[in-house]
């Protein structure tokens, strides 16, 4: 619809306030997307199982519910695809659209710049919003899976680097993109050790 025959005549100032509204649009569409798919992976991540107790003394059973998804997991997985969505979807059809030929910048920019957005912003505003005021006590519960995540983290721009300016410059062979994939599942096993860890010390102190 922008690029309509004679559009490009029309003021500069004009066409700058549509293609601002248009780009408002799209952005729309995409927080209502991303929102509906959020909901959907939380209802997913929400369900929970009753699970029986052993008797007690009076020998009664009583039934709890445990959640079915561990939390760590979950928010390594399906939390983290779903808010990564959008740069996902834009990878993926960058790639298909130029396949066969050498690929743009667009698929590296979206992903260091939503991994350094979630890891430098998010990060900062999750630890100011949480307390009750400024001089509040704000303590990380379970520290082995924060330096687990964290060290992935910081590992995942080495590895770029790595693979983009040091071993192959300009291009990621297959093999490359398989120590990647493959990184994603040494992190939830090394993640999901440190929680189950985490869990079974804390135990141990409430006893």
């Amino acid at each position: 619809m922008i690029n309509t025959p004679g559009v490009s005549l029309l003021p500069d100032g004009l066409m700058g306030f549509a293609y601002l509204m248009f780009l408002g649009y799209l952005f729309l569409g995409i927080s209502i997307s991303a929102d509906i798919f959020m909901e959907a992976i939380d209802v997913i991540t929400s369900q929970t199982s009753l699970v029986s107790t052993e008797p007690d003394e009076e020998g009664k059973v009583y039934q709890i519910e445990l959640p079915v998804w561990n939390p760590t997991m979950a928010n390594l997985s399906l939390m983290a695809f779903g808010s990564s969505a959008p740069e996902i979807i834009l990878s993926v059809l960058e790639a298909l659209k130029d396949l066969g030929s050498p690929s743009g910048d667009l698929g590296p920019s979206t992903i260091v710049g939503s991994a350094a957005f979630n890891l430098l912003i998010i990060s900062a505003v999750s630890i100011a919003a949480v307390g009750d005021g400024d001089n509040s006590v704000k303590k990380i519960d379970m520290m082995g899976v924060f330096l687990t995540t964290s060290f992935f983290s910081v590992f995942a721009y080495i590895w770029l680097f790595l693979c983009l300016s040091v071993n192959t410059p300009g291009e990621v062979t297959v093999e490359e993109a398989g120590w990647t994939f493959g990184f994603f599942f040494i992190l939830l096993i090394l993640a999901f050790g440190t929680d189950k860890y985490a869990s079974i010390k804390k135990k141990n102190l409430e006893k």
